[in-house]
């Protein structure tokens, strides 16, 4: 028996033969391709399903069943083949292991294979079950279902003869040939990790850019990220220990251009040997392991600085530099795939791939063909259009300071150039640096950049938002968008919305209360208080709701602190639910702004949040100063008609009823009409009044919804509320525009207390108040299930409107007809209210989290689209 594994760069192996040790174990790769060849009847299909999942085979017989209804039919194999191929191809996308289960004996059928493999970088796995051929013709004597000629098991054994020494040449990167029966018997399956997955470590890590021989400047860093340095007889660093367990990532370019070589080599390979980090490979260690090998190499781009330090160096230390560099492996995939370390970068399609293109890419990056004015390579952006889940970390191309776009980050910051040496604290997405002792190598072209800078070059894009779309929620799991929807909201996006840099956040809808069964009302505050007990929340908090229209406040501290963090010059934005900029007037918007500002400031908020930015949930007031135009035409129109007809008719009933016409009815139901419009004109014009400037305005804020680096809508309402008020006390007394919110804490399972509650709630509406918003106290909630765990989120807020306000929403008889609003559907309002808080949660924890642009946008626009859906818009 022989069994042949073929690795990049080792010759093939004679393992025992069948009558010494069995076979302990074939390695496989976790995702590769793996292709079983072997004559009809050598048992393929009976090792494949004894070594793998069923689901991970993709046999032609089966294949030809599908398209033929008989799994026999030769006529139908192109098409069977199609389908495999088909198949394969999907799987190796989705990184999945997949077998083949064909005869495979001819090159041309594994050409087709091998080159799918190549497709998806992964790797291509012969297993050749090399059995008599007298075996598989008894074999297939037995199969009812398949009698074939003599010759053609004869003809596939003398082609499978020829292919076994080629597989190799063919591309296969690994062969295992089992030979006769017994050592198929014998032989397992072993899976292996690829060299690139290191998925189990999590971290914290502290990630390093290009070091370039700068020794020196390296220990600096190390001492400053916490690590304690361990140097050996002669005083050299040879390890570095952190006393938290941090462990250290090395992205590349550790050698040339830079006064000690040797030494960054030392203290590296001593961390990596220790246990202590990580380390991948950069283009110089490829260029230098090569001149050590003995290859032919040009001399050049501070290789020469290297091989003069390394002449100094013992043989011994310099083997140890050659087995160091030959080891590197050119990519990691670490904290369960949520952080990808390369040196020059790597698109998502790439991230756990093995192939020559995807370790070129790792270390070289794409170049568009072209060269700069210096000569050197134009980079493909690749980042720019990133569109992964991972974070990748990488390096090569000296940028002035490191900055994030779009989940990347390069962290060259060119040190031997005397630039900076720059680290990433990881998880926590802190940069620290520490600058060059001087210039040590003169660079080609000045240190500006065309790797990603501060700015997204290409933030956005159709494919972000376009189509179906299925968003990941931290808070309620999966939420899908329409196609229809969302060609709706990119209307809206593209057309009237903000830029959308700005736009961190939309409001969600608010949930009705149940319908009342009380005489005289559609909404009552004990649903909302029995709706959360029934929810197991006992402590909610009542807010009185305002009557203007809902705004989202951006404001920043200074200009540059807008500009920064969002890349946008200004003080701030304030716009509306649908993402439009709230007022047309921008003077007077920047005026709102810096009021905003002012009181924030005096208030202590930004110190407070340690943010130069605040983004707050708000309503501004009157409604008139952005309804103006539904004013005119909808509830003026209607309160006009009914004060022109109305009249009239009533002055003709009571002619009829003074002739003795039998009216009276008729009469009273009129009049009622008449109270009714009244009431209803009454009704809007409390929520309008007239504005000049700054004059009129009143914004209430109710909720300090994010700050850097944080989410502050899941804080208690309570915290949000006690903030609110101190940034309302601090503005100007002469001529406040802020307005404080009232609210009232509520227990629902005390009877009194939501006595209280509705008392309080009919004292608002009495006053001319549009009603209340019910909270939990705690804010984002879910309700328990029967075994104690958490269930679904609870509604964030269940809105109360007052008995006179539904008059505006309703018209103005509508309680005349409560039967008929009785039977109102309030299921679908629900679940968009859950939906888009969901949604609106997660692009706050994405912008706290400093996630990229389309990160944050992709539930902000989610929100948008939702919002087309069909519901009655009355509720």
């Amino acid at each position: 028996m022989t069994d042949t594994t073929a690795t990049p760069g080792a010759a093939p192996t004679t393992a025992p033969t069948a009558a010494s040790t069995p076979i302990r174990g074939l390695p496989v790769t976790d995702v590769s391709l793996v292709v079983l060849i072997g004559t009809t009847g050598s048992g393929k299909s009976s090792f494949a399903r004894k070594h793998f999942l069923p689901t991970q085979v993709v046999s032609s017989d089966f294949c030809r069943g599908l398209v033929a209804d008989d799994e026999n039919d030769q006529s139908a194999s192109g098409d069977a083949f199609d389908v495999l191929h088909y198949i394969v191809g999907k799987r190796l996308a989705a990184g999945r292991l997949t077998v083949v289960d064909a005869t495979n004996v001819q090159q041309e059928a594994r050409r087709q294979l091998v080159q799918t493999a190549r497709e998806h970088d992964v790797l291509p796995i012969a297993i050749v079950l090399d059995v008599p051929p007298g075996v598989c013709a008894e074999r297939n004597r037995t199969r009812p279902d398949r009698q074939l000629p003599p010759h053609v098991i004869t003809r596939q054994q003398r082609e499978l003869r020829r292919s076994i020494r080629g597989l190799e040449r063919e591309g296969f990167r690994k062969v295992h040939v089992l030979r006769g029966e017994a050592e198929v018997e014998a032989a397992g399956i072993v899976i292996e990790k690829r060299h690139n997955d290191l998925r189990h470590l999590t971290g914290p890590f502290d990630i390093v850019g290009d070091i370039h021989g700068c020794r020196s400047e390296l220990e600096t860093l190390l001492v400053r990220l916490g690590y304690a340095l361990t140097r050996d007889g002669q005083g050299r660093p040879v390890d570095a220990v952190h006393p938290e367990g941090r462990t250290a990532v090395f992205v590349g370019d550790l050698v040339d251009r830079g006064p000690d070589t040797p030494g960054v080599l030392r203290l590296v390979m001593g961390m990596v040997g220790a246990g202590h980090a990580v380390c991948v490979p950069g283009n110089h260690e490829n260029k230098l392991g090569r001149w050590m090998d003995g290859r032919k190499v040009t001399v050049s781009h501070g290789l020469q600085e290297s091989m003069d330090q390394l002449a100094g160096e013992t043989e011994e230390f310099r083997a140890q530099v050659r087995a160091f560099m030959s080891g590197l492996v050119s990519h990691y995939l670490l904290d369960g795939g949520n952080l990808v370390v390369c040196h020059a970068g790597l698109p998502e399609k790439y991230h756990g791939r093995t192939s020559g293109r995807v370790r070129s890419h790792a270390l070289y990056g794409d170049t568009t063909g072209e060269t700069d004015e210096y000569g050197l390579p134009v980079r493909y952006p690749w980042a720019e259009e990133y569109r992964g889940r991972a974070l990748v970390v990488y390096g090569h191309t000296p940028v002035p300071a490191a900055s994030f776009l779009n989940n990347t980050i390069c962290l060259d910051t060119g040190c031997v150039f005397g630039g900076s040496l720059t680290a990433l604290r990881y998880p926590e997405r802190e940069l620290v640096s520490v600058p060059a002792e001087q210039e040590w190598y003169a660079p080609v072209r000045p240190m500006h950049s065309d790797a990603p800078g501060a700015r997204e070059g290409r933030p956005l894009d159709l494919a972000d938002v376009a189509g179906r779309r299925v968003v990941e929620t931290a808070h309620h799991g999966r939420v899908a968008v329409r196609e229809e929807n969302a060609a709706a909201a990119l209307e809206v996006m593209s057309r009237f919305a903000l830029d959308p840099r700005l736009l961190a956040y939309l409001p969600p809808t608010m949930a009705p209360s149940a319908t009342s069964r009380r005489e005289g009302f559609l909404e009552h505050p004990e649903e909302a208080f029995f709706a959360y007990r029934h929810d197991g929340v006992r402590q909610v908090v009542c807010e009185e709701k305002h009557m203007g229209s809902r705004a989202v406040v951006l404001v920043a501290r200074d200009a540059a602190a807008l500009e920064k963090r969002f890349g946008v010059e200004g003080r701030g934005a304030i716009w509306t639910r649908t993402g439009r900029a709230f007022l047309s007037d921008e003077e007077l918007t920047g005026a709102v702004l810096e009021r905003v500002r002012a009181a924030a400031e005096r208030a202590g908020l930004f110190e407070e949040l340690a943010s130069d930015w605040l983004l707050l949930d708000a309503e501004l007031m009157p409604w008139s100063l952005k309804a103006a135009e539904l004013l005119r035409r909808q509830y003026a129109a209607v309160g006009a008609a009914a004060g022109a007809v109305l009249p009239p008719v009533l002055a003709a009933l009571e002619q009829g009823a003074g002739r003795g016409l039998a009216l009276g009815e008729l009469a009273d139901r009129q009049r009622q009409r008449a109270v009714d419009a009244e009431a209803f004109t009454a009704a809007y014009r409390r929520y309008c009044w007239p504005t000049e400037g700054l004059s009129g305005i009143r914004l209430a804020p109710f909720q300090v919804l994010a700050a850097e680096g944080a989410n502050l809508a899941v804080r208690p309402h309570d915290e949000h509320l006690a903030r609110i008020d101190r940034l309302v006390a601090a503005d100007d007394p002469q001529a406040p525009i802020l307005q404080g919110t009232g609210r009232l804490v509520v227990d629902t399972s005390d009877e009194e207390s939501i006595a209280a509650g509705v008392a309080w709630w009919e004292g608002l509406t009495a006053a001319g108040g549009e009603g209340m918003v019910v909270k939990p106290l705690a804010s984002c909630v879910r309700r328990e299930t029967g075994e104690g765990r958490p269930g679904g989120l609870v509604q964030p807020g269940i809105k109360v409107r007052g008995r006179e306000y539904l008059r505006i929403i309703y018209g103005p008889d509508y309680t005349q007809y409560l039967d008929r609003l009785r039977q109102r559907s309030l299921g679908h309002k629900r679940s968009l209210a859950l939906r888009e808080y969901a949604l609106g949660l997660e692009a706050l924890d994405r912008l706290a989290a400093g996630e990229p642009l389309w990160r944050v946008h992709e539930p902000v626009f989610a929100v948008l689209a939702l919002e087309s859906e069909p519901v009655d818009p009355r509720l």
